[in-house]
C-alpha cells in the first residue's frame, strides 16, 4: 500500500504576506518515491477544506516519482507549496530489457493504462537519443523545387526502402520555421523524386504564405531531411521505433552496453498544470526545488506540424485574393494557430511561483504562463535539453481569433497576463526539436519583467517579446528585457533576432543586455540575422546600454516611437 506521512506543525508560523495580522496555521505533507504525488494533493486540499490549515507544505523527499497523467492543482490548492530535495517528478517508463539484433538493439516499449507506447522521443542512459534520419543530427540538403502541393527532392540511394516505409516523414527548413510532414508517396524521376504529404500538413504547407520553402534564395533554396524509418538508422544513438509492434530499434552509442543501459521513454506530455478558471483563480501556489524530467511531443506524429512562427501550429492559414481587413489595409494573409503543449502550464493563476527548480528533458514547452495569469514568477530556474519553448507567457491569439487581430479582452481585463517576473534562469539547449520555437517568449503580456537571464544553444531567437504585427494597442505595455545574456543563437534558422520584439508596446525598455554575433545558421537562404531585431510594428522601446548600436539592429516597419540612448 502506498504511504503519505503527514505531519501537522504545532508551532505558529507567521507568513510573509503584508496584510498579515496573525499568525497562520502552515501544515506539512512529506512523500516519498513510493507515494503518490495525486494522494498527497489530496490530502493537502482536504486540509484547506475542513480549516485545518491555512497554507500547506508538500515536501518531496529526495527520489523520482513518476507519473502517467499530470499533477493538477486547482483553486481548491491556492495557498499550497511544493518543496523538493533533490525530487524529480518524471513523465517517463524506464526500459531496460534489451536485446541484440545485429547492429541494433531492441526493446519492447511499455505498456501504460492498457496501451503500448507511442514515442516520438527517447532518452538513452540520461542522452537525447536522435530519431532516425536521413543525413544525421542537423545535417540536411536542399530541396529542388517545391509546387503546389509537391516537394521535389534529389531521389535518395535507399528510395525503394523509403517507398515502403509506413511512417516516413519530411522535415522542411523555411526561414524562421520549420515543418515537419508526413509523407503519403513518393514517385521516382530519373535523380529527382516528387514527395506529397498527408493532411491537414499538405493543406497548410501549401496554403499558407508565411513562411513557405524558399526557392533560390540568397544563399539557395531550402533544405529538408527524411525521418523515421528502420532503414536511416545507421549512426550510434539513432533509433526508431516499429508502430505495428512498439518494439524500439536503437543502434547503441560507443561504450553503452545491455546490462548497464537504461532508456527513458516519455509517457505523457504534461508534468503539472496550475488551473483556475474565470472568477475563481488558483492563488499562492509556489513551487521550489524541484526538477521537472521527461515529458513527450507527440503532435506531429498525429497532424503534422506547420507553424506560422515561434512554434504555433497553423489550424487554418491562407493568401487572400484581395489584400485588406479593417484593421489592417494591406494585409495579405489570415491564420488561426493553436499553442504547443507544455510540460508545466499554469492559467487563471495569482501570484505562482517557480523558484530554483530545473526543467531538462522535455519534448515541447518547459514551462508556460499561458492565460489570464497575474503577478507570476519563474527565478532562478534551469532549464536544458528542451525540445520547444524553455518559457512562455502571455497569449498568442491561439484558436477563434486570428493572429493579426488586435488583442481585446473584457472591461475588466482579467484575461491579460500581467505582472510577470522572469528572472535569473539560465537557458541552455532550448528548440532541439521545433527548431523555430524560443528560448523566452513572451506574447500578449504588460507589467513583465524579463531580467537576468542567460540564454545559449537556441536555434532560433533567443528572447521574444510581442506578438500581433500591428501598430494598434493591444495591451502590451511597461514591458522591460533588462540585463540579459543571449549567446550561440540562429544555429539553425534565420530572420532572427538575439533578442526580438513585435508590435506597439508603450513605455518598454531594452537595457544592459549582451548579445553575441548571430550563429552561422549552415541552410540559411537569407542573411537576416541580428542581435536585435525590431519586426513588425515594434513601438514605444526606450533602448540604451546594450552592446549592440542602432545601426546593428534590424528592421521592419518599425514604430515613430522608439528611443536609442547613449548609455
Amino acid at each position: 500500500m502506498k504511504q503519505i506521512l503527514l505531519t501537522i506543525l504545532t508551532t505558529l508560523v507567521v507568513l510573509p504576506v503584508a496584510s498579515a495580522t496573525a499568525p497562520r496555521r502552515v501544515a506539512e505533507v512529506n512523500v516519498h518515491p513510493g507515494g503518490s504525488l495525486q494522494m498527497a494533493v489530496r490530502q493537502a486540499r482536504e486540509m484547506h477544506r475542513l480549516g485545518e490549515a491555512d497554507s500547506v507544505v508538500i515536501r518531496l523527499a529526495e527520489g523520482t516519482y513518476r507519473l502517467t497523467q499530470p499533477l493538477n492543482l486547482l483553486p481548491e490548492d491556492s495557498h499550497t507549496a511544493i518543496v523538493g530535495n533533490n525530487a524529480v517528478i518524471s513523465g517517463a517508463r524506464p526500459v531496460s530489457e534489451w536485446r541484440k539484433e545485429g547492429s541494433l538493439w531492441t526493446a519492447n516499449a511499455p505498456v501504460v493504462n492498457g496501451s503500448r507506447v507511442m514515442l516520438r522521443q527517447l532518452w538513452v542512459n540520461g542522452r537525447k537519443a536522435l530519431r532516425a534520419t536521413q543525413f544525421g543530427q542537423y545535417k540536411l540538403d536542399r530541396i529542388l523545387d517545391s509546387n503546389v502541393d509537391i516537394i521535389t527532392i534529389p531521389t535518395p540511394k535507399n528510395l525503394y526502402s523509403l517507398i515502403r516505409a509506413p511512417h516516413l516523414e519530411m522535415l522542411v527548413h523555411q526561414r524562421w520555421a520549420i515543418a515537419i510532414l508526413r509523407i503519403k508517396s513518393m514517385r521516382q524521376i530519373g535523380d529527382s523524386t516528387q514527395v506529397e504529404f498527408h493532411d491537414p500538413e499538405s493543406y497548410l504547407e501549401f496554403s499558407h504564405p508565411w513562411p513557405q520553402p524558399v526557392i533560390g534564395g540568397d544563399f539557395g533554396s531550402s533544405s529538408y531531411c527524411l525521418m523515421n524509418d528502420l532503414s536511416l538508422v545507421d549512426e550510434p544513438g539513432e533509433w526508431y521505433q516499429d508502430e505495428s509492434t512498439g518494439v524500439i530499434y536503437y543502434m547503441p552509442r560507443e561504450g553503452e552496453t545491455i546490462p548497464a543501459t537504461v532508456a527513458e521513454v516519455p509517457v505523457t506530455e504534461n508534468l503539472l498544470n496550475i488551473s483556475g478558471a474565470p472568477g475563481l483563480r488558483v492563488t499562492d501556489i509556489t513551487v521550489s526545488g524541484v526538477t521537472f524530467a521527461y515529458s513527450s511531443w507527440t503532435r506531429p506524429s498525429r497532424l503534422g506540424h506547420v507553424t506560422l512562427q515561434g512554434g504555433f501550429p497553423l489550424l487554418d492559414a491562407y493568401k487572400l485574393q484581395k489584400e485588406g481587413l479593417p484593421w489592417a489595409p494591406s494585409l495579405e494573409n489570415q491564420a488561426w494557430i493553436e499553442r504547443p503543449e507544455a510540460a508545466v502550464k499554469v492559467e487563471w493563476g495569482r501570484r505562482i511561483t517557480f523558484n530554483d527548480c530545473s526543467f531538462t528533458h522535455l519534448g515541447s514547452t518547459g514551462l508556460d504562463f499561458a492565460f489570464a495569469d497575474k503577478a507570476v514568477t519563474a527565478s532562478g530556474c534551469t532549464f536544458s535539453d528542451i525540445g520547444g519553448t524553455a518559457i512562455l507567457a502571455g497569449s498568442f491569439s491561439e484558436g477563434a481569433s486570428e493572429v493579426h487581430r488586435p488583442y481585446r479582452v473584457s472591461p475588466d481585463q482579467e484575461e491579460y497576463c500581467d505582472t510577470l517576473y522572469i528572472t535569473s534562469n539560465h537557458i541552455d539547449d532550448a528548440t532541439n526539436e521545433d527548431w523555430g520555437a524560443m528560448g523566452i517568449g513572451c506574447g500578449y503580456v504588460r507589467n513583465c519583467s524579463i531580467v537576468g537571464n542567460s540564454v545559449s544553444n537556441v536555434n532560433w531567437c533567443g528572447i521574444c517579446l510581442g506578438w500581433g504585427w500591428t501598430p494598434h494597442d493591444t495591451g502590451m505595455r511597461n514591458n522591460r528585457i533588462c540585463d540579459n545574456r543571449v549567446t550561440d543563437y540562429a544555429r539553425m534558422l534565420y530572420d532572427v533576432g538575439g533578442i526580438y520584439t513585435m508590435s506597439a508596446q508603450p513605455n518598454s525598455f531594452i537595457t544592459g543586455n549582451t548579445v553575441s554575433e548571430p550563429s552561422k545558421a549552415p541552410y540559411a537562404t537569407n542573411c537576416r540575422a541580428f542581435k536585435l531585431y525590431l519586426d513588425d510594428s515594434s513601438d514605444g522601446f526606450t533602448i540604451s546600454g546594450n552592446n549592440f548600436t542602432k545601426d546593428e539592429t534590424g528592421t521592419n516597419h518599425p514604430g515613430k516611437n522608439i528611443k536609442f540612448e547613449a548609455h
